[in-house]
């Protein structure tokens, strides 16, 4: 028995589980942008730029949020909005910068929202197809030096908090724009409204060289100091989730052993239980730091929990699945363990060996564990972050030798979640493969030579 398969690195990588998750279609009819974070490789050309086109779009989708959410418990209030503005920029700029913001923030609202607005509905007929009838003449949605002034203002707005004279007006028009991005952006919810990206080397492990950035400029400055992973295309930029379901105002991640036995055909075993790792600090999207965002334990370690975070967060930053499971019942929402979160922690699982399977070598009689991260939304669903090789476990015993001479065996905690039909490949007889034939001949046009005539 052999404990590893080659090529997993296929899945096990943060480049690899980005690169192939994207060919699921060809194995499966569900959307991988429904069950993992959109993800690119920053070291290649054309999806470092399908990045910046993503954080564009979603800064405009953020403000519109942002506009929407904001407007339940702020109101334009002309006599004292100016001192509001002022007292909501950040301290570290200067009074005078402040004011020059706060002045070009309220006379170009129509620019900021209308802009936003305009972004969202080109996407939407890219989307639906409408944008058919668009030729080359048309002008782009907007210059380069045009997008650097709108995140410029779109900080302004929500990273700084400065306000917006006038965006009541616009509230209708927001909603109505997000409930069609709603439709066709599952991941919508989660995106929060700091546009918050999460960058990762992209063959490291134990959170090594993470770090969480909501600046365009910032991101793309970092990646390009670094010219041996571009150049490999090791750097990969993946959407944070702002928005996840808290324990008492802290973050968590779950992680979760699965058991692949054979890969053809692909057979896979889920394990029972999974565990819980706290952050060592209470959530908040106004700070990018590690001890706030990773709960990796190797991070955490580092750490010290917060005086402010809830005392119902244990003091060794982990859960076991029967505590979460309790409090979940404690909430009203214990049945949604079973319904919501095992079957899509399962799925999101079996697609991403789904879109592997043709590049891991088949070895018989091996084996390999496995522990998949997972973060879930607000609604309970589960978001896959990555898949790590070689946890341990020690009930992998019990199905890759007890079960091999007797099938009835005990499996301890794992279950049986997908085994698929065998493909059967052919005997190799030692033909080579032939294709013979003939190129068509086209006829020959005449060719009417000078002064001849019928």
């Amino acid at each position: 028995m052999t404990n590893h398969y080659a090529n997993a690195a296929t899945f096990t990588t943060k480049v690899g589980l980005c690169v192939n998750l994207r060919n699921l279609q060809w194995f499966d009819t569900a959307d991988p942008d429904t069950f993992f974070p959109r993800c690119y490789r920053l070291g290649a050309e054309d999806e470092k730029h399908a990045f910046i086109e993503d954080f564009r779009r979603t800064a405009c989708t953020s403000l519109l949020q942002y506009v929407v959410e904001t407007s339940t418990w702020r109101r334009d209030k002309p006599e004292s909005e100016e001192q509001n503005a002022k007292n909501s920029v950040s301290e570290s700029k200067s009074n005078s910068s402040q004011k020059r913001g706060e002045k070009s923030l309220m006379c170009y609202v129509k620019y900021i929202i209308d802009t936003a607005l305009h972004v969202c509905q080109e996407f939407l007929n890219a989307l639906t197809h409408s944008d058919i009838d668009v030729t080359a003449e048309t002008p782009p949605s907007g210059e380069e030096w045009q997008w650097v002034q709108f995140l410029q203002d779109y900080y302004m707005v929500v990273h700084k908090g400065a306000l917006i004279r006038g965006s009541s007006v616009f509230v209708e028009r927001c909603q109505a724009m997000l409930a069609r991005l709603q439709e066709v952006c599952p991941q919508l919810d989660t995106d929060g409204l700091n546009n918050i990206w999460i960058i990762k080397p992209g063959a490291k492990s134990r959170g090594r060289g993470i770090m969480c950035m909501n600046r365009l400029d910032d991101i793309l400055a970092l990646v390009d100091t670094d010219r041996a992973l571009m150049k490999e295309s090791k750097w990969v930029v993946q959407k944070y989730l702002e928005r996840p379901l808290l324990v008492h105002g802290t973050k968590f991640d779950l992680r979760q052993w699965f058991l692949v036995t054979d890969w053809n055909p692909l057979t896979v075993w889920f394990y029972k239980e999974c565990y819980l790792r706290f952050s060592t600090q209470p959530y908040s999207t106004k700070t990018l730091d590690s001890s706030v965002h990773l709960c990796n334990n190797s991070i955490q370690k580092h750490f010290q929990p917060s005086h402010d975070r809830h005392p119902g967060v244990p003091e060794d930053n982990m859960w076991s699945c029967s505590q979460f499971r309790s409090y979940l019942q404690r909430q009203d929402r214990g049945a949604e363990w079973e319904s919501v979160v095992v079957p899509g922690m399962q799925q999101a699982v079996v697609h991403a060996l789904q879109t592997a399977q043709d590049l891991v070598e088949p070895r018989k009689a091996s084996f390999e564990l496995y522990g998949a991260d997972f973060m879930l939304g607000r609604d309970l669903r589960p978001w896959l972050l990555e898949i790590n090789a070689s946890p341990t476990m020690l009930d992998t015993l019990r199905v890759v030798l007890d079960r091999r001479t007797d099938p009835s065996a005990y499996t301890g905690g794992f279950q049986l979640i997908y085994k698929q039909a065998a493909v059967e490949v052919p005997q190799y007889v030692g033909v080579n493969l032939l294709v013979e034939g003939a190129s068509i001949r086209h006829a020959v046009p005449p060719v009417a030579l000078a002064g001849f005539r019928r």
